[in-house]
């Protein structure tokens, strides 16, 4: 493989390309988890945590993270098809551990499909153990995009 770089995730330049891994990477059904909206939302926060990885300006993976002041998370690791089992999603997870370092973090999270067990392999890998959790999440509806209705328009 060329030459990896792992860059901050510029919207006029990765923009496209992100949406094209991701929805390689992660299909999408639900409102909430629409491409676009996920990466105008992260934008919005400004914190510095969306890198992508390129290969000749062609971006081929992707991680986001978040902090909290205490904890990190992991969000849409995902890497292009053509380019899996050669170390880019070792290499964006460890950029995005060492973004997150110098924050201060104390201990990084991250979630995935209890049946997605190569993926859990892959972070048992890299040092991520599964733990006795229970994750819960809620739905914010008046927040999730009715296709074909401005965000403005369902408020």
């Amino acid at each position: 493989m060329t030459l990896l770089n792992i860059v901050p995730f510029d919207n006029a330049t990765h923009r496209s390309q992100v949406m094209q891994v991701w929805r390689a990477s992660f299909g999408y059904d639900t409102a909430h988890n629409e491409p676009g909206l996920v990466m105008d939302q992260k934008r919005a926060m400004h914190d510095g945590l969306f890198f992508v990885a390129t290969v000749a300006d062609e971006v081929v993976g992707t991680v986001m993270a978040g902090y909290d002041g205490h904890r990190g998370w992991l969000y849409s690791v995902a890497v292009s098809p053509a380019h899996r089992k050669l170390g880019v999603g070792r290499q964006l997870v460890a950029h995005a551990e060492q973004a997150l370092t110098r924050l201060g973090c104390v201990k990084i999270n991250l979630q995935l499909l209890q049946s997605n067990a190569a993926t859990a392999a892959f972070y048992a890998s890299l040092g991520y153990a599964a733990e006795p959790r229970v994750s819960m999440g809620k739905l914010i509806p008046c927040n999730i995009p009715v296709p074909g209705l401005a965000m403005s328009d369902s408020v």
